[in-house]
């Protein structure tokens, strides 16, 4: 890279940062335009910008820049007064300042853009009293002030630099007013930057690369001709050497590094890594910890696996933080927003910000900006009234809308609240009825909160005419849409008369996230906790169908339920229990039940893609690796939900179908499988369970017994299996059918000769649920069987 070009790369960073607070400044010094040091820290922002242009030889940026200036110099001196008109002119300069430096950025240059600037020079020229007088004495002096440079050839120095200012009398600062010294330092700048824009013109005729300066040089070119000159007066010394900030310039080393953002994400991978690798490390210590309880290296191990697990937690925290950004860069453009729209409403509103400080990923401040745009115009102009109706209520006749962010564990939340007119639930049914977007019957079924979120819905709105602000039916359903992307909930609530608060609930980042681990038969699903509102158990009299859907009433609310299993069409067997499990998923303004087989619990997951082949995998964002290694799917729960308004499963009636299926009515209805390679020791069991008349089947080893668990036609109530066989021994069989969750509370009953404690606690671990020692008694068998079965006899 050139100097010419980092110079520019420079001059660009110091820009942007310095006009992003440019808008929210203006908008404060409307309210209060006799804070000198607000108008003083605005007028610097564009003497900087306008120096560094015409260095860098951006000549309509330097045009407008200069007018903006005069007009920001007059309302110092007093001479001008900051009115909503002039603050009108200046806004939309500073408009066009950054489009220029867009434009600048993109290409290079600010001569091709297509920006005109002529309509707006004028009319500062009008606000200032200039009258487009100004720029010729400003031409002129630049034709005069170039030729020193054109016979100088050679490339620019220190010395070079202070010739233009060589034959400049020797004046008397002490006796100038604090003005006149401003005012005579602008003319020495605006002399010198027009001489090294001639040199570096005629040294590039002349194919010679000059060695340019910083952007900030030019400021400091009346240092340059201090030896020439007396001091200036003591009291212009401080404008000329303070910072933005009006405090003293540093001289200490620059403590920031600027890193490309690529290289952030490539690192935020490799912490994802080592993240899988920690949860793995700790799954394996829990293992062997098991394992060998009571070994003295245990200890030792412990101390290394809780140290890597710090350090691990640690260096991801840290990572994430360098990507981290004050939301305060997306809060900074609402000021002038609502100034704008207050005028355009004629209104009056005040917007109140608070929490700017705190801090989320970069990737989600790039989102979040279009949604609180929404928001706040909804605020501005369907929730605050106009001053005379609000007077007319006993309010205050200007409108407040407060914008506020907080941190609420591993989420940001964002409120914005209005003290307008709020929401009426029943013109917003109406109005959806009208619009044919409800029934009158889902009408009369909605709670008001239920209502409130209406507005989300596209096409849907309350304008009575179109204006540029609203009216369109567009606008609410991208909130939904981006918090949907960022998996965010968004909620409402409003009194009517009284105001309304939008919340937005937000996940700090979408790289690392934690997520509830839920099963479903043999499948894992990984649900972002981020849209996880609560888990519920529930029993089967608490679930109603309606219109053949299920739904479950959870407090004030109506909720819909699906399994998961249908969602995704997990081939399931539906267990007649008493109570389900229930996850309650929320994703921008709706909430649905989700019933899984059980709760795995919550890890910290890294989301890994889907490859190229996988990806567009309906309800599926991504996978991760589990602490025991294995594959587990990530839910995307903005596809899962429309997924589940589809499925049309009456779970009701499963369950009354699965309780049909399973009714007991004689003895004979219920299998036990006996499974042992002596065909002496399975006609002994079966002998033994012939007082009992249930059905017994037979199996001479574990992998002929573990076929007929999976793909038998008789659901089976209990086994009876040996240890100590061909093909496949006991303690495997039990290992495999325990991987099946459908088979995680069939009864597997040990019937062996090996008694020792060891084989009895590999018994337990592979899954056994009880062991009968041989030689046992025939009553003993039948008690086991009986009480694991729930059988009961005739006289019991």
């Amino acid at each position: 890279m050139d100097d010419m070009q980092e110079i520019m790369e420079d001059f660009l960073i110091e820009a942007f940062e310095m006009v992003e607070q440019l808008d929210q400044d203006l908008v404060e010094l409307e309210s209060n335009p006799e804070d000198l040091d607000l108008l003083n820290r605005i007028f610097r922002v564009a003497h900087t910008i306008k120096g560094s242009s015409s260095f860098l030889n951006f000549d309509i940026l330097t045009s407008l820049t200069h007018h903006m200036e005069d007009v920001l110099n007059k309302a110092r001196r007093a001479e001008l007064k900051i009115t909503p008109d002039v603050m009108d002119v200046v806004l939309q300069s500073v408009d066009l300042m950054k489009a220029l430096l867009t434009a600048i950025r993109d290409n290079g240059t600010d001569a091709n853009s297509g920006i005109d600037i002529t309509d707006i020079v004028k009319r500062l020229q009008e606000v200032s009293g200039d009258g487009g007088e100004q720029e010729a004495p400003v031409q002129e002096a630049s034709k005069q002030d170039s030729k020193p440079a054109d016979q100088a050839p050679q490339a620019p120095s220190a010395q070079a630099s202070e010739n233009p200012l060589s034959d400049e009398p020797d004046l008397d600062y002490s006796s100038m007013s604090s003005e006149q010294v401003e005012a005579e330092i602008e003319r020495l700048l605006k002399k010198r930057q027009e001489a090294d824009k001639a040199r570096r013109e005629e040294l590039k005729n002349q194919g010679v690369a000059p060695k340019v300066q910083a952007p900030s040089a030019p400021q400091e070119a009346p240092k340059a001709a201090a030896p020439q000159t007396p001091k200036p007066a003591p009291q212009a010394a401080p404008k000329a050497a303070k910072k933005e900030d009006g405090s003293a310039p540093a001289t200490n080393v620059e403590q920031t590094v600027r890193v490309d953002v690529r290289r952030l994400d490539h690192l935020m991978n490799l912490i994802g890594e080592l993240v899988l690798g920690k949860n793995r490390l700790i799954r394996i210590y829990g293992d062997v910890e098991e394992r060998y309880d009571g070994e003295k290296f245990l200890e030792e191990l412990n101390q290394v696996v809780s140290s890597i697990s710090s350090v691990t937690t640690d260096l991801q925290l840290a990572v994430m933080k360098t990507r981290m950004q004050p939301v305060g860069k997306v809060f900074n453009k609402f000021p002038r927003m609502v100034r704008d729209l207050s005028r355009e409403l004629n209104k009056n509103i005040d917007l109140i910000i608070t929490g700017e400080e705190t801090e989320v990923d970069k990737s989600i401040v790039e989102e979040i900006g279009d949604p609180l745009v929404h928001i706040i115009r909804n605020s501005c102009d369907h929730g605050i009234e106009s001053p005379e109706d609000r007077e007319a209520l006993g309010k205050p006749a200007v409108g407040t809308v407060q914008l506020k962010a907080y941190n609420e564990g591993n989420h940001i939340v964002i409120e914005v609240t209005d003290d307008g007119k709020g929401l009426d639930a029943q013109m917003l049914k109406q109005k959806a009825i009208e619009k044919g977007l409800i029934s009158e019957r889902e009408a009369d079924s909605m709670s008001d909160k239920e209502a409130f979120g209406i507005i989300f819905k596209p096409g849907f709105s309350t304008a009575k005419t179109i204006t540029n602000v609203s009216g369109r039916g567009v606008g609410m359903d991208v909130v939904k849409t981006n918090i949907e992307k960022l998996s965010g909930i968004i909620e409402i609530e409003s009194e009517k008369g009284v105001g309304t608060t939008q919340k937005l609930k937000i996940p700090l980042t979408l790289a690392i996230m934690q997520a509830l681990l839920v099963g479903v038969q043999e499948e894992y699903y990984a649900i972002p906790l981020s849209s996880v509102i609560e888990t519920v158990r529930i029993s089967q009299d608490e679930i109603y169908t309606v219109d053949g859907k299920s739904v479950l009433r959870l407090r004030d609310e109506v909720l819909s339920l699906v399994r998961l299993a249908d969602i995704f069409k997990v081939d399931s067997v539906l267990e007649a229990m008493s109570d389900v499990y229930v996850v309650i998923i929320g994703l921008a303004d709706q909430k649905i039940g989700v019933i899984v087989d059980y709760l795995v619990g919550q890890e910290e997951v890294v989301i890994k893609s889907l490859g190229y082949y996988l990806k567009g995998i309906e309800g599926i964002t991504g996978a991760t690796v589990r602490g025991d290694g294995k594959i587990t799917l990530i839910v995307d729960v903005a596809g899962m939900m429309t997924m589940a308004k589809s499925v049309k499963v009456s779970i009701n009636k499963l369950l009354d179908e699965v309780g049909a299926q399973k009714a007991k009515n004689s003895p004979s209805d219920y299998v036990v499988l006996a499974i042992d390679d002596s065909s002496t020791d399975r006609a002994i069991m079966k002998k033994c369970l012939k007082t009992l008349g249930v059905t017994v089947l037979e199996a001479s080893n574990g992998l002929e017994a573990l076929d007929i668990v999976k793909n038998g036609d008789k659901q089976l109530d209990a086994v009876l299996v040996d240890i100590e066989m061909p093909k496949m021994d006991g303690y495997t069989f039990a290992s495999e059918v325990r991987k099946y969750n459908k088979f995680r509370n069939l009864p597997l009953i040990a019937v062996t000769s090996r008694s020792s404690k060891t084989d009895r606690m590999r018994g337990v671990e592979s899954g056994m649920t009880e062991y009968i020692t041989k030689p046992y008694t025939p009553e003993y068998l039948v008690n086991v069987v009986k009480r694991n079965i729930n059988l009961v006899t005739d006289g019991e």
